[in-house]
């Protein structure tokens, strides 16, 4: 099964070296997530992030010509954020729509009901 760029997928973490860390995908590739794409701060040793038979979820970067795949842990990371905090906000933007339509049902019940002009009238005269 080829891998397609911008898709995330879950691997395994198979070798680590000073640059990066090796990361077998299901479909039997095995692609790079380089040492800048482990975390969103510096890394200064990928060890303190990453370990041999780690389980992972990466954003396929680029596969090249030569069947080289570049991937990303750091990026994977934030388009799941990206969902979560989408999904927050439809939920928010509901909430808010239901309660303003509450509100507007429970001031046009309680409003106090106008009568006619001789009864206005009669309380003052």
């Amino acid at each position: 099964m080829p891998v397609e760029v911008g898709s995330i997928v879950e691997g395994v973490v198979t070798g680590i070296t000073k640059f990066g860390a090796f990361v077998t995908l299901p479909g039997g590739e095995t692609g790079l997530v380089h040492i800048s794409e482990v975390a969103n701060s510096y890394v200064k040793d990928i060890h303190d992030y990453l370990k041999k038979s780690d389980l992972v979820k990466v954003k396929v970067l680029s596969v090249d010509d030569n069947g080289k795949i570049g991937l990303s842990i750091r990026q994977a990371m934030a388009d799941a954020r990206k969902k979560e905090r989408a999904s927050f906000e439809d939920k928010l933007a509901r909430f808010l729509k239901e309660s303003d339509e509450k509100l507007q049902h429970l001031k046009r019940n309680n409003e106090p009901r106008r009568r006619g002009r001789g009864t206005y009238r009669e309380a003052y005269y």
